[in-house]
């Protein structure tokens, strides 16, 4: 199908941006890599007047070392997160998991800001974020504020972003010495979303898990932190034991739509295993088996 008319905006500026924002409303909406948005309005599920194209804006990329944290623009495309030497090093997750994001094509245009505001549980980047506890930057007309991972998802494409306002960049914490992490999915094609997904993050000391982090994908209403199964492992010398009831606490949470992926039972069943399997590969990685 073809979308409906509008007119095209191309700012330079995050401030031009945020300005035509503001001018518009919501007659308007941001054009990041467009591969949610595109094929929304192609079916006329969203027919914005105004499309406000922010990839001309050059301060909204790149990934800078900021000490104890990474800040990443918003603009910054899925290749470039995976081709990055600095995340590979102080914050390796979140390039595993654009490794796993649809096609080589789709991640050369998509951007990580654009897979973490959709608000869409079958984006992967969100559950990354609550494993990582990331810190979201948001600029407006109203001027700058900062949003934790956690508070961010409201439900199914319902975010705290306001109108006006435009995710500008992430906020990740350095991974410590002694962590581990891995992302773990379940798809039935390449290019598809996630039947089923698990992002985890582990800090080892002295073989005891000093801090777990856990999210799960496309198993409920919006990207899941399983704060209990991060619990469960936190302060423990990790075994199989205790991985299985970290598996069965992130089940306990699961409320997945049935569709074509697979009904109610097996999606909670599959996130469980993802779940497994990504607390075995975050251990190993962090050299604590």
């Amino acid at each position: 199908m073809i979308p409906g008319q509008f007119e095209y905006h191309a700012p330079s500026t995050v401030g031009e941006a945020i300005a035509l924002l503001g001018q518009y409303g919501d007659e308007a909406k941001i054009l990041a890599g467009g591969h949610s948005l595109l094929p929304m309005m192609k079916l006329r599920f969203a027919e914005p007047e105004h499309l406000v194209d922010i990839n001309r804006i050059d301060g909204l990329r790149g990934i800078r070392d900021d000490g104890d944290t990474l800040h990443i623009g918003a603009m910054t495309t899925e290749n470039e997160l995976i081709a990055s030497p600095l995340l590979r090093e102080k914050c390796p997750l979140l390039a595993l998991a654009a490794e796993w994001i649809a096609d080589p094509q789709v991640r050369n245009c998509g951007t990580l800001g654009g897979d973490i505001a959709h608000g869409d549980p079958g984006n992967d980047h969100p559950a990354v974020i609550l494993a990582l506890e990331a810190d979201l930057l948001i600029q407006g007309t109203e001027g700058e504020r900062t949003v934790p991972a956690g508070d961010f998802y409201l439900g199914t494409y319902f975010t705290q972003l306001e109108p006006g306002e435009i995710l500008t960049g992430i906020r990740v914490p350095v991974s410590p010495p002694g962590s581990g992490c891995a992302y773990s999915k379940l798809k039935r094609k390449t290019g598809d979303f996630a039947t089923a997904a698990a992002a985890v993050q582990l800090q080892l000391e002295g073989g005891v898990c000093r801090k777990a982090g856990i999210g799960l994908t496309n198993v409920g209403p919006t990207a899941l932190k399983a704060a209990d199964a991060e619990a469960s492992l936190t302060g423990q010398h990790i075994d199989e034991a205790l991985i299985e009831r970290a598996a069965e606490l992130a089940m306990a949470i699961c409320d997945p739509v049935e569709d074509l992926r697979g009904d109610r039972e097996y999606k909670t069943h599959m996130a469980g295993e993802m779940t497994r399997r990504a607390i075995r590969q975050a251990l190993q990685h962090a050299g604590g088996r």
